[in-house]
């Protein structure tokens, strides 16, 4: 058989292979099983957390750990040395509008290295350092072209120049190429312990890192304040955005966008994608003790709501689409719900309401934000005009 005609039949095997795993998934609120959810504010000794402190010094440590055993991997951060090396700079980009930095960060470790490209635009009419949009892209690079030749919803940078924010985008393929073959040739290189580890560092947390390092790279960038930093991902990038800001508490607010399993969404409530089907689909994610709970929610000592609350009490807004029924938009919602008790012991003033708002309509005046835009699986202009408004709202930047 000619290599071109394998390769079509091969596609179309996966493609039919995917569709019915959809088919196969569960979109039936009727047929979601009763669960029920581990509690965030009880530890594994069975203490009843009752304050903030409680929570910072005995639950939180004991969750991360949890999370870092048994789905994401640990997530290191030592290194030899890092440096950053501005390769094209643009005072004039967007018309006038916005000064480009291109810098490339170079982390070392053991005689090797990784490198790290930062695209980072901020406002030219700007009298002080200004708050941030950190975008962990998991599409084509295209959609982040510097040059602005080309232009997408999935990131308008004008728009958010438009609105004083700095916009910056890393790529995850600097970081961990999103393929099982070759997910090792990055960050991985730098740390091979955790390719040896069953609770070793995957795609997900190489990403996740590639963030802290663009946060070292802030805290030297005068034009940014980097005490309010946004990183924002979706999907995939989504679940990595979530587990940057639990992990490094420099990221000041976090946006996931339809990150759906193992992002935003309850893994208990088995709708849409599971555990198992994301663990076969994408083997190089996730720490391989994930693949104990292939089909067995039940057994995981967290879900995703203790995720969301290890940011606490740092704002987090999770998005969905009513098209995108595989990310479960309910489980996302009553993940957020079920983050707030943790908020509430940092007397947050919390205004998500007890039922998901109505399609197209963002609640953003609260800590734990949520919308469900009209749509499919993904990112658009509509969510990013949002996200600003939620950045206004929590970083007081009122315009």
């Amino acid at each position: 058989m000619k290599s071109w005609l394998f390769a079509y039949f091969l596609l179309v095997s996966i493609i039919s292979a995917r569709a019915q795993d959809h088919e196969e998934s569960n979109y039936d609120e009727t047929k979601v099983p009763k669960y029920t959810l581990p509690k965030p504010l009880k530890t594994q000794a069975g203490k009843k957390i009752s304050n903030a402190g409680e929570w910072e010094d005995l639950r939180k440590p004991e969750i991360l750990r949890l999370f870092e055993d048994n789905v994401y991997g640990q997530l290191p951060n030592d290194y030899d040395s890092i440096k950053f090396t501005t390769v094209r700079e643009d005072r004039k980009s967007m018309d006038g509008k916005a000064h480009l930095k291109e810098v490339l960060i170079q982390v070392f470790r053991i005689n090797k290295s990784v490198n790290i490209n930062l695209i980072l635009f901020t406002p030219t009419n700007a009298i002080k350092p200004v708050p941030a949009f950190l975008l962990i892209n998991n599409r084509p690079k295209e959609n982040t072209d510097p040059s602005r030749l080309q232009k997408s919803e999935f990131w308008p940078a004008e728009e958010v120049i438009n609105g004083g924010y700095a916009i910056a985008a890393i790529h995850v393929s600097d970081m961990a190429p999103d393929d099982p073959k070759l997910f090792m040739n990055g960050v991985l290189q730098l740390y091979p312990e955790q390719l040896a580890a069953d609770n070793g560092m995957r795609t997900i947390g190489a990403w996740a890192w590639g963030a802290s390092r663009v946060m070292d790279y802030f805290q030297k960038e005068i034009l940014v304040d980097e005490t309010k930093v946004a990183i924002v991902g979706h999907s995939r990038g989504g679940k990595a955005s979530l587990w940057a800001a639990a992990q490094d508490e420099r990221l000041a607010l976090c946006i996931s966008n339809c990150s759906g399993s193992t992002g935003a969404k309850l893994a208990r409530r088995q709708f849409g994608e599971r555990i198992m089907r994301i663990n076969t689909s994408f083997p190089h994610w996730f720490t391989p003790n994930y693949k104990k709970f292939n089909d067995n929610e039940d057994l995981l000592p967290v879900d995703q709501h203790m995720l969301i609350a290890l940011a606490a009490p740092r704002p987090v807004y999770a998005t969905s689409a009513t098209e995108d029924l595989w990310a479960d938009p309910r489980g996302t919602f009553l993940a957020l719900k079920n983050a707030e008790k943790v908020y509430k012991l940092y007397g947050s003033k919390l205004g998500l309401g007890n039922t998901p708002p109505a399609l197209n309509t963002a609640v953003i005046e609260s800590p734990l934000a949520y919308h469900n835009r009209i749509g499919d699986h993904n990112m658009t202009l509509f969510d990013w005009k949002n996200f600003i408004r939620f950045a206004d709202y929590h970083f007081g930047e009122k315009r």
